[in-house]
């Protein structure tokens, strides 16, 4: 994603997400914005914050999954936050600087699966070493009953003990032959003895409602203190290799640069979406839950804007992590929001109620379609599953219908459409095998029959 433009951008979430192309026009003009500060002068660069968005529209129109393929595509560490897990200092919950520990967190990840990718080659030949050594016999003599000194015997190459006598003894012709078998498969059914670490007991911290990061960072310290215990266990040669693969990959892994990338990474291209803000708005006066509420907006404000986070990897700023908000604003608007939050979120869109067409279309052209899905789930049973053009039209008249008629909860409808309408083929795929099944205009209008005709029933049915 690094030199993509805006429109590349756009593209390329044209592939899973239907619609919402000012959503998108936003979010790629956000993303593209950051490869333009890093190219500016670096006195002028720590001045110019991202701008951050808030989206709004109905449930299941698309805000998150933009925010989360966006994301994906940069290659950033991206977060997703539901806002009510959050209240004000004195009630019961989490304290919102815990989300940037948690960006942290995921930041450090991220870069520790890539740092393992980078040096996956050179873990997997010293792995394949030590499982040799652990194929081969110890060296050294050892004393039959009688007290005559033996040679230690070696494998020879259709795994069976040999003398070490024998052409070739236990150097490095008998490694090889092992090494072609182990790579060959031939080796995976026998059993080697491998020192891994034992699981430590378990020690349950009980933090105080607002304090559970300081329980985690207490209890990360406990397990520094009383390393881990080491036992051996007998496994299949397979199953040992893969352990002592992720083993060499930690060994090989610096985690002090994996933390200060993560960190540097964390700072200047990761993203929190904030979800569900509308119900941290006081819509109305009055005192309960409304107080925390605003408290919590309030406690947003510093670090949306920027400040630094103590984390468990040291002191992290947010100061160009950019924000993405949205929410429904059913029975709240934006302007509900204190000022101070308002303005911390300069860039607004609207994102548009999903019509018949659309939901045609998202039927159609993602990639993982929801039809794709389907399809490939059956033809693991061997049934071919296909859908006739009318068939996905008449669904989707049928999701639009609904979500007219009772709550509008978007392209989630769609889930609860299809499954009713794939349910009896789902649960009878297995004795199937081999046949094929066309589903057309007809086959939904039966299976939705019921549903149909009773509107009280697909209340609570659909």
């Amino acid at each position: 994603m690094e030199n993509m433009t805006p429109r590349e951008i756009v593209a390329e979430l044209d592939k899973y997400i239907i619609g919402q192309d000012q959503a998108k026009r936003m979010v790629a003009i956000a993303m593209r914005n950051r490869w333009r500060r890093r190219r500016i002068d670096p006195a002028l660069r720590d001045e110019i914050a991202p701008k951050n968005i808030l989206m709004i529209g109905p449930t299941g129109v698309g805000k998150t999954e933009i925010a989360r393929r966006l994301a994906k595509l940069a290659g950033s560490p991206f977060f997703k936050v539901e806002a009510t897990k959050f209240t004000e200092v004195g009630y019961v919950g989490r304290d919102v600087e815990s989300m940037v520990r948690d960006l942290m967190e995921i930041g450090v990840n991220l870069v520790r699966r890539e740092e393992m990718e980078r040096v996956k080659d050179r873990a997997e030949k010293n792995a394949e070493e030590r499982l040799l050594d652990l194929l081969l016999p110890k060296p050294g003599p050892r004393y039959s009953p009688t007290g005559a000194m033996e040679m230690p015997e070696a494998l020879d190459a259709g795994g069976e003990e040999r003398p070490a006598s024998a052409e070739g003894g236990p150097g490095s012709s008998t490694r090889e032959k092992l090494r072609r078998l182990f790579r060959d498969g031939a080796l995976d059914d026998r059993t080697v003895p491998v020192e891994v670490s034992a699981p430590s007991p378990q020690v349950e911290i009980m933090a105080m409602p607002g304090m559970e990061d300081m329980g985690m960072q207490f209890k990360d310290m406990l397990g520094k203190m009383f390393p881990s215990r080491k036992k051996t266990r007998t496994m299949r040669v397979r199953e040992a290799y893969e352990i002592l693969l992720q083993e060499e990959s930690e060994r090989l892994v610096d985690m002090d640069k994996v933390t200060e990338t993560a960190k540097e990474r964390v700072e200047q291209t990761g993203i929190i979406f904030i979800d569900e803000i509308d119900k941290i708005c006081g819509g109305r006066q009055g005192s309960g839950p409304d107080v925390s509420r605003e408290g919590v907006q309030r406690d947003l404000l510093p670090v949306v804007e920027g400040c630094t986070v103590n984390t468990k990897y040291g002191m992290v700023r947010s100061d160009h992590i950019l924000f993405i908000a949205a929410g429904a604003f059913h029975f709240s608007k934006p302007s509900d929001l204190v000022p101070e939050l308002q303005g911390r979120f300069p860039l607004r869109v609207e994102l548009t109620a999903l019509t018949a067409e659309d939901f045609h279309r998202i039927l159609t052209e993602p990639k993982n379609a929801l039809t794709v899905q389907y399809i490939e789930l059956l033809k693991t049973e061997g049934v071919a599953l296909s859908f006739s053009p009318e068939a996905l039209l008449e669904v989707a008249d049928f999701a639009r219908k609904v979500n007219e008629e009772t709550e509008n909860i978007g392209a989630r409808r769609l889930y609860t459409i299809m499954e009713r309408i794939l349910n009896d083929l789902s649960f009878e795929a297995s004795e199937l095998s081999g046949t094929a099944v066309a589903v057309d205009r007809d086959y939904v209008r039966d299976k939705l029959s019921d549903v149909s005709e009773d509107r009280d029933l697909s209340r609570y049915i659909l």
